[in-house]
């Protein structure tokens, strides 16, 4: 039996660490490395001495410790960091070795690594990985994309430590050639803030405009995560809600100011980019700027009334309802920038397995995917998901409900801008026709930037010379 590695793992940070404890379950030997070295002596003292596992403090020897083709996973700050590590890194190694990055790395910076370490013959993979701690050491969802040629290589041993599905099926699948894996995580966190951005308007307009305690906002959360809404950050909300501190909810210990670390702010760039509007993860980012300054906000309370009344006429249900509208909006949104995106880059994207793997393991796990696979299931083809029949008829029912709780927000002063966002989209996306006539007669009145014409086809454009005289 070799005593070669099959795996190796640099970095041992919180994601890391799970990570190789994951792979060793796995029945893979995980040689670790961290530049720190007392980084990884201390983790070999911990639950790795008991596995098998081969700590290296130098590359050159955790190199050496890997059996052909090796495999390398880089669990690294994303950006500079994992730029350096390969400029190390790769020196010591042949062609055909594989190198996976699985941080959050900005697909683009993916896609650069693909060729330049291609043209060296090393078979690069971005991987996203996402379930946080708790995903990585027990099953994380993983979104594989690169160098085809590494999958076949890496193909059970990511699987092997994929979450699985209700069905069984591991929640990891080749997603596509280049920065392909990193781009569907990073929109996948986009919908990661948007998820978090519309639970939390669904707790303010209950606190502040139904006057509940947390404990009990906390009780229909649970309630919620028995039915449609069923789902890991539901779930944690309502667990959230009800713990205490010294007997008072822990909840308002809590300064209201919220962190991001770039990805939702990626999602929105790159639907600019391509045209493919994600309104409601904008308003995710932005409610979360506008939270990250409380002395500003503060002062602004100071100067002016902050008049905030109840939501008359609005009740727990209605609130779901909007919750869930503006849920489907969101990932209708982002499963259309996923589809143009694929289709400019020619990664041939499966909607339907990408929905699939997200079902377990991930932070965005939900019932509402299997909804999602099955719809497109039922229609590879399908242009917008709020167009399947389940979808629209979901949107449907809930218009009325959701135009109540937006209108009532608004006249108690309570913000609900992921709410009122996906309902602007959605009555957008369906007027057969917007005041977008007159600010292309706007610009063409002011910079020549000319119009096409309704009895014209596409593609015709036409100046028009608006000043009289």
């Amino acid at each position: 039996m070799s005593n070669q590695s099959d795996i190796a793992v640099v970095g041992l940070a919180v994601m890391g660490a799970n990570l190789a404890l994951n792979l060793a379950d796995s029945g893979n030997r995980v040689t670790v490395y961290n530049r720190t070295a007392s980084v990884t002596d201390e983790f070999m003292t911990g639950e790795a001495g008991e596995k098998d596992m081969v700590p290296a403090h130098t590359l050159e020897e955790m190199v050496a410790s890997l059996a052909s083709p090796r495999v390398i996973l880089l669990m690294v700050k994303a950006g500079p960091p994992v730029d350096a590590v390969l400029d190390d890194l790769v020196p010591l190694l042949d062609p055909g070795d594989v190198v996976i990055d699985g941080g959050n790395s900005l697909y683009t910076d993916t896609a650069r690594r693909y060729q330049t370490l291609k043209q060296a013959g090393i078979r690069f993979v971005g991987a996203g990985v996402s379930g946080g701690e708790e995903g990585a050491r027990h099953g994380p969802s993983i979104m594989p994309g690169g160098d085809p040629e590494a999958w076949p290589v890496v193909r059970e041993i990511l699987q092997g430590i994929a979450a699985k599905a209700p069905d069984g099926a591991p929640c990891c699948e080749w997603i596509g050639e280049g920065g392909a894996g990193h781009f569907v995580k990073m929109v996948h966190n986009g919908i990661e803030y948007g998820d978090m951005q519309v639970i939390a308007e669904a707790y303010d307009l209950m606190r502040r405009g139904l006057g509940m305690a947390p404990a009990e906002i906390g009780e229909v959360f649970a309630r919620w995560d028995q039915g449609r809404l069923r789902s890991y950050l539901v779930e944690i909300t309502a667990d959230i809600l009800s713990a205490t501190e010294n007997g008072k909810p822990m909840i308002d210990g809590i300064l209201d100011a919220a962190g991001q670390k770039g990805t939702g702010k990626w999602t929105v760039v790159a639907s600019m980019e391509a045209g493919e509007p994600t309104t409601l993860v904008a308003e995710a980012v932005y409610a979360r700027i506008v939270s990250s300054d409380p002395d500003r906000r503060r002062r602004a309370a100071g100067v002016f009334d902050t008049p905030v009344g109840d939501l008359s006429g609005v009740s727990e249900g209605d609130i779901e309802t909007a919750l869930y509208a503006s849920k489907i909006i969101s990932y209708a949104q982002g499963f259309r920038l996923m589809k143009t995106a694929s289709d400019e880059n020619g990664w041939a994207l499966d909607m339907g397995a990408l929905a699939s793997i997200w079902r377990a393991g991930c932070i965005i796990r939900a019932v509402f995917l299997e909804d999602i696979t099955a719809a497109y299931e039922a229609e590879p083809d399908l242009p917008d998901l709020t167009e399947a029949a389940f979808f629209a008829s979901a949107l449907t029912d809930a218009e009325p409900a959701w135009r109540k709780v937006v209108a009532a927000a608004a006249l108690a002063g309570i913000p609900s801008p992921a709410y009122s966002s996906a309902l602007a989209y959605f009555d957008g996306m369906r007027s057969a026709r917007l005041p977008a006539d007159l600010i292309q007669a706007q610009r063409d009145y002011f910079g020549a930037h000319t119009f096409e014409r309704v009895d014209r086809p596409r593609g015709e454009f036409f100046h028009h010379d608006w000043i009289p005289g």
